[in-house]
This record gives C-alpha cells, sequence and structure tokens, in this order.
C-alpha cells in the first residue's frame, strides 16, 4: 500500500494536487455558504421530551425566545410615553409572523406587568417567544434583534437564543484567533524542527488543508443531519493538531534518509514505509478513541466525535497523498531558505545515554515518576459537575451582561424555574375536573423546602384559591380578554399543563436537583402523568445519560487501542504497556482540569471565573487526549521496533529510537 503510494506520488503528483486543489475550492464554498448547527441538547432524556411538549403546545419561553431588558433615562414607567414608545419599538416583533408570543408590560394584564417593571421604574422586561425550532429560530434571532429600535429606549438581549448567538460568535472568536495565533506558532516551532522555512510551511499547510476539509464537510452534514455547533471547534482545535503531527514525521523520516544520501525517490517509498505506517495506525488509534463519543448518541458528544473523526481522516488522507505529492514538486527545495540555529547538534546524543541510564536503573526513575502523576491526578477525585448555562459566558458580552443587571432589576424572573408538565389522556387538559387535582399537586410543591412559590395554569398564590381556579376553568378561552387568551395559552392548551416551580437554588446546585427527583417520586395528578423539565432537570438527566455510557465508551477505546497496536506491533506486553502508560497521563491532565478550572488555580491570570466542570468535558478530554497521546507512542515505538529488527539488540533499539525521534516528538506536542 505505501509502495503504491510513493509510486502515485512519483509519477502522478501534478494529477494528486490537482484533486486536493479541487477539494480545497470545493471546502471554501462550504465554509462560505456556512452551517445549520443544533443547539447541543440531549435528546431522549425526560427533561428535553418535556420541553419538547412546552414548545409544541404552550407559548412558554424556552429555546426559541429570547428577552430584551429596555433602560428609560428620559422618563419612567409612570410617564404614559415610556409605554408609547415601548408598544412602537415591539410593534414589528408583534407583527412579524415568525414570531409566536411577545409578553411585555404595555399590553400584559395587571398582575403580570407588574413583574415586568423594575422597581427603579426605568427598566422593563419584554419576552419574545418563536414559532420556530431552535434551529432555525437561531437563523433569524440577529435580524429580529437588528428590528428593535428606539430613540428613547436602550435595549439589551439575553434568553436562550441570545446566549447561544453570543455564545457562537465568541467560540467562533476564541477559535479563530487560537488558529491565527498558532498556525505562525506552529509554523515557528517547525522552522526550529526542520531548520527549513519550506518544509516547516509544507507542514502547515497540510495542517490547514486537513481542517479546512473537515468543517466543510461538517457544515455540509448540518443541513442533513443534527451536527451540534461545538463540533467545528473540536475539529478544527484536533485537525490542526494530528494533520501537523503526521506531516511533521513523515518529512522528518524524508529528510533524514535524503541526508544519509538517498536519491529522493528511495527516500519518499523509505519514509512512507515507515513513517507513514506508523501515522496511518496512530489515525487509527486517534480515530478510535473519538469513536468513543459515539456510545452518546443523541448528544452533541456524537456531533463531537463525527467531527473529530472526519479532520483525522482528512488528516491521515492528506499526510499519505498530498504531503508526498508536495514533497516530489518540491524536491531539492524541501531544504531551501535553511535556518541556523545557535545550538544545533549540541545535544546529539544526550537522550540516547539518558535513556541507557534509565534503562540501567528503572526502579529509581519509575517509582518517583508514578508517584509524581498520581499526585498530579488525585485532585481529579474532587471533581464536581454540572451543565454549563450563561455563566460560562465571559463577562463583557452582552448576554452575560444583561442577565447579571436582570439578577438585580427582577430578581424573581432571574430565579431557577423547574417545568412540571402535566399531559392528559386527551383535551382539553384545564377542565373543572383536572384542576382540584392540579392545585393540589402545586400546594405540595411549593410546600417542598426551597421552593419560593409555584406559578402557571394553577399557582401556590394564598390569595388565589382552588374556588378561583374552578371558576377561571369553567371560562372559554374565547371569552377571555385577548391578554388573558395569551397568558392562558402560555400555561396549558391542547391536553398539556404547566407549572414552573421557583427556587433560590442554583440550577446546578444539589438543592435544585434533590428538588427535580422528589418531584419526580409522584407522577400520577388526576388522570394525567407529569414530566420534569428546566435547567436542574436538565442537569440531572445529562448527567445521568453520560455515566451510564461512559464505562461502556471507555472500555472499548481501551479495548479497540489495544487490539490496533497489537496488529501494528505484534506484540502483547507493548499495547497493554503503552495503554497503562497513557492512562496515567491523563490522570495527571484530569487533575490539572479539577485543580485549576474548579478550585481556580491560577484564575486570576488567565481570567476565567472557576466553577463546576461538563460533565461532557472529562468524557471528551479522554477519547480525545487518550487518541492523541497514543500518537507519540506509536510513533516512538515502531521506530523502535524497527531498529529491534535491525539490530537484535533491545537496549540499543530503545535508546536509539529515542535519540532518533527526540526533536520530533517533543515539538510535535
Amino acid at each position: 500500500m505505501f509502495h503504491f503510494l510513493a509510486e502515485l506520488a512519483l509519477r502522478r503528483h501534478r494529477a494528486v494536487l490537482a484533486a486536493c486543489s479541487t477539494i480545497l475550492l470545493v471546502s471554501v464554498l462550504l465554509v462560505v455558504r456556512g452551517g445549520a448547527f443544533s443547539s447541543g441538547t440531549t435528546q431522549g432524556i425526560e427533561s428535553a421530551t418535556a420541553q419538547e411538549r412546552i414548545f409544541r403546545d404552550l407559548a412558554y419561553p424556552g429555546e426559541s425566545s429570547f428577552l430584551i431588558l429596555f433602560r428609560s433615562d428620559s422618563f419612567d414607567w409612570r410617564d404614559p410615553r415610556y409605554a408609547e414608545e415601548l408598544g412602537r419599538t415591539l410593534a414589528g416583533l408583534r407583527a412579524d409572523p415568525r414570531v409566536r408570543a411577545v409578553l411585555a408590560p404595555d399590553d400584559a394584564p395587571d398582575i403580570v406587568a407588574e413583574r415586568l417593571v423594575s422597581e427603579d421604574r426605568r427598566h422593563t422586561l419584554a419576552i419574545v417567544i418563536l414559532h420556530d425550532v431552535y434551529v432555525k429560530a437561531a437563523r433569524i434571532y440577529p435580524e429580529l434583534r437588528a428590528s428593535v429600535q428606539s430613540d428613547t429606549l436602550t435595549a439589551r438581549f439575553t434568553g436562550f437564543l441570545a446566549y447561544r448567538n453570543d455564545l457562537d460568535r465568541t467560540l467562533g472568536q476564541d477559535v479563530l484567533f487560537a488558529e491565527l495565533v498558532s498556525l505562525p506558532l506552529a509554523l515557528l516551532v517547525l522552522v526550529v524542527v526542520f531548520r527549513s522555512v519550506v518544509a516547516a510551511a509544507i507542514s502547515v499547510g497540510v495542517g490547514a488543508l486537513s481542517v479546512l476539509a473537515g468543517i466543510a464537510t461538517l457544515m455540509a452534514l448540518s443541513h442533513l443531519m443534527g451536527v451540534a455547533a461545538y463540533a467545528v471547534n473540536v475539529a478544527s482545535l484536533i485537525g490542526l493538531g494530528v494533520a501537523i503531527d503526521y506531516s511533521l514525521f513523515i518529512v522528518s523520516r524524508y529528510r533524514d534518509e535524503l541526508a544519509r544520501g538517498e536519491p529522493l525517490d528511495r527516500a519518499l517509498e523509505t519514509a512512507l514505509d515507515s513513517a507513514g505506517h506508523a501515522v496511518l495506525f496512530s489515525g487509527f488509534a486517534v480515530f478510535t478513541g473519538l469513536c468513543g463519543l459515539f456510545f452518546f448518541r443523541g448528544s452533541f458528544l456524537a456531533s463531537m466525535g463525527l467531527g473529530g473523526s472526519i479532520v483525522v481522516a482528512f488528516a491521515v488522507m492528506f499526510a499519505l497523498t498530498f504531503l508526498p505529492a508536495v514533497l516530489v514538486a518540491v524536491g531539492p527545495g524541501i531544504d531551501r531558505w535553511s535556518v541556523r540555529l545557535p545550538w544545533g547538534g549540541r545535544f546529539d546524543g544526550g537522550w540516547h545515554r539518558m535513556a541507557l541510564w534509565v534503562m540501567r536503573h528503572p526502579f529509581l526513575v519509575l517509582l518517583p515518576t508514578l508517584l509524581l502523576v498520581l499526585a498530579l491526578g488525585s485532585p481529579f477525585w474532587r471533581l464536581t459537575v454540572a451543565a454549563a448555562d450563561i455563566s460560562s459566558l465571559p463577562r463583557g458580552v452582552e448576554a452575560r451582561d444583561t442577565f447579571e443587571d436582570l439578577r438585580t432589576l427582577f430578581p424573581d424572573q432571574a430565579q431557577t424555574r423547574i417545568h412540571v408538565v402535566v399531559e392528559y389522556p386527551d383535551a382539553p387538559a384545564y377542565t373543572p375536573e383536572r384542576v382540584e387535582p392540579l392545585y393540589e399537586l402545586a400546594q405540595r410543591l411549593a410546600a417542598l423546602p426551597g421552593v419560593v412559590e409555584v406559578e402557571g395554569a394553577v399557582s401556590s398564590d394564598p390569595q388565589l384559591t382552588v374556588d378561583y381556579f374552578l371558576a377561571d376553568a369553567e371560562t372559554p378561552t374565547e371569552d377571555l380578554p385577548r391578554a388573558a387568551q395569551r397568558m392562558r395559552s402560555m400555561v396549558t392548551a391542547g391536553n398539556v399543563s404547566l407549572l414552573t416551580v421557583v427556587t433560590d437554588a442554583k440550577p446546578t446546585s444539589e438543592e435544585a436537583r434533590q428538588l427535580v427527583r422528589t418531584i419526580r417520586e409522584h407522577r400520577t395528578v388526576g388522570d394525567g402523568t407529569l414530566l420534569v423539565g428546566g435547567a436542574p432537570a436538565n442537569d440531572v438527566d445529562v448527567n445521568a445519560f453520560i455515566l451510564q455510557r461512559t464505562p461502556l465508551a471507555v472500555a472499548t477505546v481501551v479495548l479497540v487501542t489495544i487490539v490496533v497496536l497489537f496488529v501494528m506491533l505484534r506484540s502483547v506486553l507493548l499495547p497493554l504497556k503503552a495503554v497503562a502508560m497513557n492512562l496515567l497521563s491523563i490522570s495527571a491532565s484530569f487533575g490539572a482540569l479539577v485543580w485549576i478550572f474548579e478550585e481556580g488555580h491560577f484564575a486570576w491570570l488567565l481570567g476565567f471565573e472557576p466553577g463546576p466542570l461538563d460533565a461532557a468535558v472529562p468524557v471528551l478530554l479522554f477519547c480525545a487526549v487518550f487518541g492523541l497521546s497514543m500518537d507519540y507512542e506509536v510513533l516512538m515505538l515502531s521506530r523502535m521496533r524497527e531498529e529491534y529488527l535491525r539490530s537484535g539488540d533491545n537496549t540499543w533499539a530503545v535508546a536509539e529510537g529515542l535519540e532518533l525521534l527526540r526533536r520530533a516528538v517533543a515539538l510535535a506536542a
């Protein structure tokens, strides 16, 4: 196979370069077209089902909604001009057929309007709910946001659509910044490795092409299937790393062969047969790790696995086709624009001598190193997990800053809400016969520890008795005033009624999670059945979803990796040793993850807010890092095995393999 690839590059390098240029052009067109990415929710869990019922039947704020915080410096709410200007500003949204409902104090019932005006009377709150599902709503949100214009009112935006829009934009800017920084840095590091600008540029070019093709493929797939936006970030960061690694390994071996006096064609054949072989198996190792994310189908983790797998496949393909074709086209020019470094050659032989010393004193090195790695990994035992929310956005981003102001100005609107959806076997849900058990449920929920109030189709307000709601249920919806009709449509319609449990507990706190579990203990409400949704329920369900699937995913990744290494190395012990090394290094990474990002060490320096980690983060990092760290293991073991087959001396082969690859592996990492 590798001989064929070498022959293809030597005889048909122009055709290969033309094909890759076509892929580049198509990729650019697909990226320009853009994608239709999903919100990254987890399907099949109870909280997602509850949210679907709310979206389908009720005009209640959810994923397809946003909040507008208005402020006037000219007059307060008691001035009629405020309401007039608010109505004029929101008129476009209210007339837009894509908008399902707009709830604002200028036309809401008095009892609701009071809660949408701040204590200082300068701020008002509008809630906008769209008809479309999240994917479509997210596309039109910027247009709707831009349509809100006023000469006297300042408008700022938060809520789910605003949060996700700002999150996607922030992530996009961060990834772009990361790549604008990392590509020149990678080029600089590769110049140090190769001491040639041309050789370094070729490796960076392979990385850029792989990432672009991977992202373009994801964008195309997003129009056909659910792909979370996070997949692009994973594809970008993983793809750049592995593609540069693979090209670095092949170019290093190619130049080593040239330095030994081999002709160009023979050097290329040897490079592909050795380093190319390692690249292929390394790609399998990374792909295997990322495939562990496929066990989380229905969540955004599966999309991340898809994105990473696609870009790794492109990285291997371009490293074995495009890169050799470029090497043939460049020819002797691979060493053009050489760079002399003052320390060049100073450390030659040092790693060989160190390896020999280590192998003469294995336990003297192993035991302290093992204890150090275990100590670094120990903070992982203190891991706490919680779903990401708007607090994951940095300060200075509009949706985050507006939400913080919302907490101060409208504390009841910023409180944690748990949604209790009661589904009946038939419609209508809001009848006198069904109101009484629903009212009893509301009173029972209001008595739970930490609950501030219960609102919705019925409420825990002591001023509103069961008789009030029985009389209300007897009134047909069409006989109610328009504002009251709109309010009823938010909490009951068809065969569904909604109760909202309001609590002061944080959405990701154990108190909120316990409330969810307590509510779920009793499912029957009259002849209806309840489902529990909202942020705390989503946190409980997602954590359970991930925890349930993690053992099988980890076991499969480890087992398949062992099999891949066994096929490559023809050894039983070496794959086991490689997996053990990987697990140790990953444990140290996880310990650092908790120590820094959860416990907040160096937070002041790195500029982030410490807090619980998203449950998906350790899983994602395991699947990605396990494969990536196997890269270097595969390359080094492959070269050591090659030296062993040549010499028959195990000790010399280990030391020589380490010496030959020291610079490539260290700088690749």
